[in-house]
């Protein structure tokens, strides 16, 4: 006959954990836990002493780990880009010096490393012309992120509320003539960096971009894979998406070429 199995079962009088032990544990465990774990600033430098020393793998594992917890910047991002570049990893590298000049448009060694990394890229696309005019509204929209703009509106609004009570309060002509100006050209300029920053804030919102990470992606004349191949693009290549649904995006090329392409071959930025 098979008997049923019995669990061993302490006696009464064996050892019991009140409350207050088991609170003095979970102290006691939760400290262990925060002095082992790193802080995004130490991950971050953990990181880069590992980038030092060519082990790259590492490096990048701990720099995730920063943006995993939250936290952003355009020297994480930079150095995420400079490590997957020493892999010769093109989308990702390409990727996150693409990120890293969103939070600093005007830094030129971002934008020169990133030029080197889209070198390492097999698609050519020349872009189309623009006329002198977009080339310049361009140029002076890019100086600054939409925080920038805003910030520059703040500053230049708060000149001119100080220059204009300066204005009021102070006898002097000469002075007061001075004051007059520069809180005239602090409120016009002031209102034009706010314009910008609501262009700039729309240009973000409706001109949205992202690198293929697929070795090799079909685009497709039709949001299906029974439509026509257009042409064929490789990873690293920068696309402006125009729609999206759950499984494709339509994609524009630098040059106006369009097409479809499937969500998991590309990452937004």
């Amino acid at each position: 006959m098979i008997k049923n199995i019995e669990f061993f079962r302490p006696k009464s009088s064996g050892f019991r954990c009140n409350a207050t032990q088991l609170i003095f544990a979970f102290v006691v465990l939760f400290v262990a836990f925060v002095s082992h774990a790193q802080t995004p600033e130490q991950l971050f430098e953990t990181g880069n002493s590992q980038y030092a020393q060519n082990n790259y793998e590492e490096a990048i594992k701990n720099y995730e780990k920063v943006l995993d917890a939250g936290y952003e910047s355009a020297a994480v991002y930079y150095n995420l880009a400079n490590a997957n570049y020493k892999l010769n990893r093109i989308a990702p590298s390409i990727y996150n010096y693409e990120k890293a000049l969103q939070l600093k448009p005007n830094d030129q060694e971002i934008k020169n490393n990133l030029e080197f990394a889209q070198n390492m890229t097999v698609d050519a696309i020349t872009p189309l012309p623009q006329n002198i005019f977009k080339k310049w509204y361009r140029a002076v929209l890019g100086l600054f992120s939409v925080d920038g703009w805003a910030v520059l509106t703040v500053a230049l609004l708060g000149l001119f509320t100080l220059s204009f009570l300066f204005y009021y309060f102070i006898a002097s002509t000469s002075l007061k003539r001075t004051l007059f100006t520069v809180s005239f050209l602090a409120l016009g300029l002031g209102l034009l960096s706010l314009t910008l920053a609501f262009q700039s804030q729309s240009e973000k919102r409706n001109r949205i971009f992202a690198v293929i990470f697929s070795p090799e992606a079909e685009i497709k004349n039709a949001p299906n894979l029974a439509g026509e191949s257009s042409f064929v693009l490789h990873e690293g290549t920068k696309v402006r998406v125009l729609e999206q649904d759950v499984n494709w995006a339509m994609i524009q090329l630098a040059d106006g070429k369009e097409g479809w392409i499937p969500v998991s071959d590309i990452k937004l930025l």
